[in-house]
């Protein structure tokens, strides 16, 4: 039935179905432009519940290996030295304000995950190997890469083995529930060749167990390898590591599915760590750095735009963590590289300008 419409008179019921259409249009345009002008405005992250708990304890939990040097692993004086004990540090001063608010919990390979599952810890930082099995089938999160590595193979120089395809019919020391063991089965397959993989559940037994002739070869990741020849061969120059790499490791921190804000202060911690190597921004530098004309120093310390509020943090929350243990290129010198034992060179961990694969996201 027509009707009447103020000053407009009678009008017919298809031209009102098409105002009516025009009204609805109208106030979707309107609401989508609402929404846009919202989204547009940052507001703070909420914090987490684990970033919550941290606080509350005045303590971050950190996972770390029983003792592997140049990545996690406990000096005469019981203090925790390494690149995995470093991003927990840098952690701690990002979120806590200080380094040393750090408990340190061992764990051995088959206990990692569950420790990080059950909340006994809230990071994983434990030369561990980002795989899809366990990004996506043990409840975690792999937050980023902090060493590209692979896997290779330790031989006594007496045998006269010098490439992996000469192992046939030996036995090789293999520690259990690790990448390794699995990777150690299909590299020899695909070649053809048969070996005895001698198993073991804990990393020193392995070791022992090959200097003492129990096998012929000791497989694991290659930093893992230069570690065993340097600090745990009777004579390292009687050691050889041989040239194949059979596998892909990415080694990096994981947490908990389920907090994705402490996920995202994670990832970005230690793509600050590697940032802060790109921009020049070293531990004795980061106070200097702060009069700096460069937009990029300017943000990452906290005196340009405050990245800090979209993690829950405060605008100097990067700037603590590199004041903490210094940039990526410091820790990895220190702990594997030419100021360490090990004397690992950068090779794919050097910055993606330097020949290298390293590539800090953009923290902008």
């Amino acid at each position: 039935m027509p009707f009447k419409l103020r000053g407009i008179g009678l009008l017919p019921p298809l031209a009102m179905s098409r105002i009516s259409a025009f009204r609805g249009r109208l106030a979707g345009v309107l609401s989508l432009s609402i929404l846009s002008a919202l989204g547009g405005l940052a507001t703070p992250a909420f914090a987490g519940k684990t970033l919550d708990a941290i606080k509350a304890k005045g303590q971050l939990a950190c996972g770390v290996s029983t003792g592997v040097i140049g990545f996690s692993a406990a000096d005469s004086q019981g203090q925790w030295k390494g690149l995995d004990v470093d991003v927990c540090k840098a952690l701690a001063a990002a979120v806590l304000g200080d380094a040393r608010k750090v408990r340190w919990v061992p764990l051995s390979s088959q206990q990692r995950f569950t420790a990080l599952q059950s909340g006994e810890v809230d990071i994983l930082s434990r030369n561990t190997t980002w795989s899809l099995t366990r990004d996506a089938g043990q409840g975690l999160h792999f937050a980023a890469v902090t060493y590209y590595d692979g896997q290779g193979f330790l031989v006594a120089k007496k045998t006269k083995v010098t490439s992996a395809k000469q192992l046939k019919n030996a036995e090789v020391c293999v520690q259990s529930g690790t990448t390794t063991e699995k990777n150690l089965a299909d590299y020899f397959r695909a070649q053809g060749i048969k070996v005895k993989p001698v198993v073991f559940d804990k990393f020193e037994p392995s070791i022992k167990a090959f200097f003492s002739g129990r096998c012929q070869a000791y497989t694991t990741d290659a930093s893992a390898l230069a570690f065993i020849r340097a600090k745990e061969a009777p004579n390292p120059d009687d050691y050889l590591i041989l040239p194949e790499i059979i596998s892909k490791e990415p080694l990096g921190p994981a947490v908990r599915r389920g907090d994705d804000e402490w996920f995202a202060i994670v990832k970005w911690t230690v793509n600050a760590l590697i940032e802060a190597e790109e921009l020049g921004i070293t531990q004795a530098k980061v106070d200097s750095l702060k009069s700096s004309a460069d937009p990029a120093v300017q943000r990452f310390l906290g005196v340009g735009e405050d990245l800090g509020k979209n993690l829950g943090l405060d605008r100097d929350w990067a700037a603590r963590a590199v004041k903490a243990v210094g940039n990526y290129g410091e820790i990895f010198n220190r702990n594997v590289g030419p100021d360490s034992p090990l004397k690992l060179p950068r090779g794919l961990n050097a910055q993606w300008n330097k020949g290298g694969i390293l590539y800090a996201l953009p923290l902008r």
